[in-house]
């Protein structure tokens, strides 16, 4: 049965940040994978929280209508 866990690397090892059910010295195999998150390119704060408030003032001129489609998840999760 597979069983996500995320975890941390620390000190040559993983460990998991939540509680798992294996049993003590059970074989697993892992799949690494990093998150998608890109550095950013503004550093400065004052520049930062500009972009911040122009994107929720953005937000709240271009609400999403009532009746815009609402996706399944597979829907959003397609992967192409």
């Amino acid at each position: 049965m597979a069983q996500r866990l995320r975890a941390i690397y620390q000190n040559g090892a993983f460990v998991p940040q939540s509680p798992c059910d294996l049993p003590e010295n059970a074989e697993v195999d892992l799949v690494i994978e990093r998150p998608h998150l890109l550095p950013s390119l503004v550093t400065d704060p004052d520049e930062r929280k500009r972009i911040m408030e122009e994107l929720v003032q953005n937000m709240r001129d271009n609400p999403i209508p009532d009746n815009a489609p609402h996706f399944t998840r597979e829907e959003l999760h397609e992967r192409r």
